[in-house]
């Protein structure tokens, strides 16, 4: 099953893609409402039988499927050939990062090129939405947490980052986290170890590899992050991107412009469609 947050005339709603439609789910104000009284899942299906007021998908505005998560946990050279295409060693534990809730956006919206940066990159990544909360989990429990998977997008200006020799500001703009198109309930991903994924840049193939070359498991990492922070439902983690990144681009890096497409992929999953643009918000 597959949950979408999308835009109406009365706020946002949740629904359900069938069939090349959303199906509104009444009863279901957020997607993590659901996660907190798993009994609503029967309202999901008895809107699928109903199917009232379902849309052609690409009638919808669709935002991120947890638009406000409370808390972004991003992980640092989680992927093997990542690691290896920026010269460094493997990680001996998860490297911890975080994005705030004010950079998420959802598919179709615009990445924003912020004023000063010039060195802004993308980052395939698989997003891992926390449907229980907990502290100390066990890794052979940690799958059972899960609510759900989705793309994700680690936006990175990369002059920032390497500017201030830390990650926080650089991977922080608005704009800056791309998840979508929908939310893939664990039903549909019994292995999340086993996904190919590939980010395009303007139709080109940029990144293209498989949740199999993490260094460290979605179980793992929630094991670990578990024994450092408190999960609440609705939190999400990044888990990392392989190698194919802008800034390690031969013979020439590649950064974003105005006017390119991005288009973020996991099987599975879908597709997170974003254009880019350059700042015209006044401040």
């Amino acid at each position: 099953m597959k949950l979408v947050t999308y835009v109406t005339d009365a706020g946002p709603r949740v629904g359900c893609i069938d069939d090349g439609e959303v199906v509104p789910t009444p009863g279901i104000p957020d997607i993590i409402t659901l996660f907190n009284d798993p009994s609503l899942e029967h309202s999901i299906e008895a809107a699928l039988k109903g199917r009232i007021d379902a849309q052609p998908i690409n009638e919808v505005q669709l935002l991120s499927p947890i638009p406000r998560p409370t808390k972004i946990i991003a992980i640092g050279l989680n992927y093997r050939d990542h690691a290896e295409e920026t010269g460094q060693k493997l990680p001996k534990a998860p490297i911890l990062f975080a994005k705030p809730p004010t950079a998420v956006i959802g598919h179709e919206s615009s990445i924003i090129i912020p004023d000063g940066a010039s060195q802004v990159d993308y980052e395939v990544e698989l997003g891992v939405v926390m449907g229980k909360g907990g502290r100390n989990i066990p890794v052979e429990l940690a799958l059972d947490h899960v609510g759900g998977y989705t793309v994700f997008n680690d936006i990175s200006a990369r002059d920032y980052q390497f500017r201030d020799g830390q990650w926080f500001r650089g991977k922080s703009f608005d704009t800056f986290a791309p998840m979508g198109p929908c939310l893939t309930l664990p039903d549909q991903i019994p292995n999340p170890q086993e996904l190919k994924m590939q980010l395009r840049l303007n139709g080109k193939t940029r990144q293209k590899s498989s949740t199999a070359n993490m260094v460290f498991s979605v179980a793992e990492l929630i094991a670990d992050i578990s024994q450092v922070m408190t999960f609440e439902p609705g939190d999400v983690i990044a888990t990392g991107t392989p190698s194919g990144v802008g800034f390690k681009a031969k013979p020439t890096p590649i950064f974003l412009q105005a006017g390119d497409l991005v288009e973020a992929e996991i099987e599975g999953i879908g597709i997170l469609r974003n254009p880019v643009e350059k700042n015209h918000i006044s401040p």
